[in-house]
């Protein structure tokens, strides 16, 4: 008969005994050891019935295909340019990944330029290159709006089982908001919603092991917005056309690291 040693949502370190006996099975960050299964990182144990995750507590962004990121422009050729995905990491945009039209010979900082930032999508991720492209619903160059950078293991929590979490920042401070899997979120509002949503994500950083925490958070933002004044009206045009472009990934967007610095995105 198996045996569980901790409990669902505990910060458990390497080593440590999460249960013994067959009838667990261990997931990514947990292993095998003889009788026992044991955590391999530092992190928070998930249990799916018999099955034991370790979610680390903080990770590094492994880019794959499919992943919705938002990344800087950092460099460009005469036919291409390189985002920045992570501080060691570019990706490549060709001109055949973009919607416009570019004629020969175009000056292509007229479309991308320098610092830019964009919602690009991963199309093939290997240790050597990354290809991305912005052909795509809601792909596109960000517009003002500020970037917040947090640890890529906590992307999951800010958006939620089934985007509640992410739902939840939205509806309650006003803000329109994106967030890539390579740990990079784009919020745009006033400046006083803008800084209640970075508030909440801090608090989702910091307490992501925590239980009931999207109702933590709502309570959290409803409090802070008691002393908000400069709310940003959008029209109901501008509304729907937000809607379309904040598509979020589903697997489970150098700016203010929410474990806390950040910057104004460029305005054009």
């Amino acid at each position: 008969m198996g045996k569980l040693f901790v409990e669902e949502r505990q910060i458990v370190i390497p080593g440590d005994q999460l249960a013994t006996g067959m009838d667990y099975l261990p997931a990514g960050g947990a292993y095998r050891n003889g009788e026992d299964i044991r955590s391999s990182v530092l992190g928070v144990l998930t249990m799916n019935g018999r099955v034991l995750r370790v979610i680390p507590l903080k990770s590094q962004y492994r880019p794959r295909s499919g992943d919705m990121v938002i990344c800087k422009i950092a460099e460009m050729t005469n036919n291409v340019w390189f985002a920045q995905l992570t501080e060691s990491r570019d990706g490549v945009l060709t001109q055949r990944e973009v919607p416009e039209y570019i004629n020969d010979g175009d000056d292509l900082s007229h479309y991308y330029n320098y610092g830019d930032y964009v919602l690009a999508k991963i199309v093939t991720a290997t240790r050597t290159s990354i290809a991305l492209t912005l052909k795509g619903p809601g792909l596109r160059k960000l517009r003002g709006g500020r970037l917040v950078e947090v640890n890529p293991a906590r992307v999951p929590r800010i958006i939620g089982k089934q985007g509640s979490m992410i739902g939840t920042i939205k509806d309650k401070t006003g803000c329109r908001m994106i967030v890539g899997q390579n740990g990079v979120v784009w919020l745009q509002g006033s400046p006083q919603q803008e800084g209640v949503a970075m508030a909440a994500i801090d608090l989702i950083c910091e307490k992501g092991h925590l239980q009931g925490l999207t109702d933590i958070v709502g309570a959290f933002i409803d409090e802070r917005m008691k002393d908000v004044t400069d709310v940003e009206e959008v029209s109901h045009n501008d509304a729907g056309k937000m809607h379309a472009d904040e598509e979020q990934p589903t697997r489970t967007a150098r700016p203010q690291r929410s474990e806390g610095r950040s910057q104004r995105g460029r305005r054009e």
